[in-house]
C-alpha cells in the first residue's frame, strides 16, 4: 500500500481563505488543470516520520523550508489508492523564484528517450472556491476539514 504525507498551506486575506496548491510537471500533466493540482507531497518510506517527510517533500517541491503550529488532518485515499497523510499550515509564501527538485522520466513511454522532469511546474494560491475545483478530487477532504476546524474554533 502506497503511503504519501503533505503540506496543505493556507493563508487568510480579508475574510478570504487561500490555499497553496501545486501542478506535476512532465508531457503526462502538461495540458491537465481541475483536478490536476496537488499539496506539496510525497511517498513515505517504512517506518519514516509522516510529518518531517511532508516537510522534506514540500522543501524539495518548493525549495523553501516552513515551520509553525500544524494541525493535523484526517488521512484520505486516492482514487489510485495510495493513503495521503496532511497537515495544515497558516503561513504566506511567495510564489516567486520557486523551484522543484527533478527525476528522470522516459519519454514517450518504451522510447529508451529519458527526459529530466520537474516534479512540479506551477505553485499558486487559490481562493477556497478554485482550490475545491482544482485539488484532486480526493484531496479536497483537507479543504473541506480545515475549514470545518477553523469554523469551529
Amino acid at each position: 500500500m502506497k503511503i504519501s504525507a503533505g503540506i496543505l498551506l493556507f493563508k487568510k486575506e480579508k475574510d478570504s481563505r487561500y490555499y497553496f496548491l501545486v501542478h506535476p510537471g512532465g508531457p503526462f500533466w502538461k495540458n491537465k488543470d481541475l483536478g490536476a493540482w496537488s499539496i506539496p507531497k510525497g511517498e513515505v518510506f517504512p517506518d519514516e516520520n509522516l510529518l518531517e517527510r511532508a516537510l522534506k517533500e514540500f522543501k524539495e517541491e518548493t525549495s523553501k523550508t516552513i515551520d509553525g503550529k500544524f494541525i493535523e488532518l484526517s488521512p484520505i485515499k486516492q482514487k489510485g489508492g495510495k493513503t495521503v497523510y496532511a497537515w495544515a499550515l497558516e503561513n504566506d509564501l511567495e510564489t516567486a523564484g520557486l523551484y522543484s527538485n527533478t527525476f528522470p522520466l522516459e519519454w514517450p513511454p518504451k522510447s529508451g528517450k529519458i527526459l529530466e522532469v520537474p516534479e512540479v511546474d506551477q505553485w499558486e494560491w487559490f481562493s477556497s472556491e478554485e482550490a475545491l475545483q482544482r485539488i484532486n478530487t480526493a484531496q479536497k477532504d483537507f479543504i473541506t476539514e480545515l475549514e470545518n476546524i477553523i469554523k469551529n474554533q
